[in-house]
This record gives C-alpha cells, sequence and structure tokens, in this order.
C-alpha cells in the first residue's frame, strides 16, 4: 500500500516562522513518508529548499499564485 502523501500548510502563519512546522514534520516524519509542505513566504521557502539540498533529499517545486509548495519523500 502506497504511503499517502501528508500536507503541511504554513500559509499565514504570523506567531513564529513557516520554518517551525516544516521542520517539525519532516523530523517526525518517517523514512518513506511523502510530505507537501505549502508556504506564502518566499524567504522561508527558499531555506526549506536549501536545507533540502544540504540533505541530499531531491524535491518538485509548484508555484502557483502566491502559493509556493515542495513535495518530496523523506
Amino acid at each position: 500500500m502506497k504511503n499517502k502523501m501528508k500536507s503541511i500548510n504554513t500559509c499565514g502563519q504570523k506567531q513564529y516562522s513557516p520554518l517551525i512546522p516544516a521542520i517539525e514534520a519532516i523530523c517526525k516524519a518517517t523514512p518513506g513518508d511523502k510530505l507537501e509542505i505549502i508556504m506564502d513566504n518566499t524567504i522561508a521557502f527558499s531555506d526549506l529548499k536549501e536545507y533540502l539540498i544540504e540533505r541530499n533529499i531531491g524535491f518538485r517545486e509548484i508555484y502557483d499564485g502566491e502559493q509556493m509548495a515542495v513535495q518530496f519523500i523523506v
């Protein structure tokens, strides 16, 4: 049975950096989990992509108006 993609939407996050729920989801994931992280903060999105690249995690970028997303397998 294939793993369903878990979606983490950080759009509109005002209390703290949108990176916090994104990294939390990555840390809680088990190998093979599929994640989609949606953001509307371009700086945090760039930082997240850099984080994934540094860990050799391939990802797919999706741009939809003001929202950006990365999809990857942990």
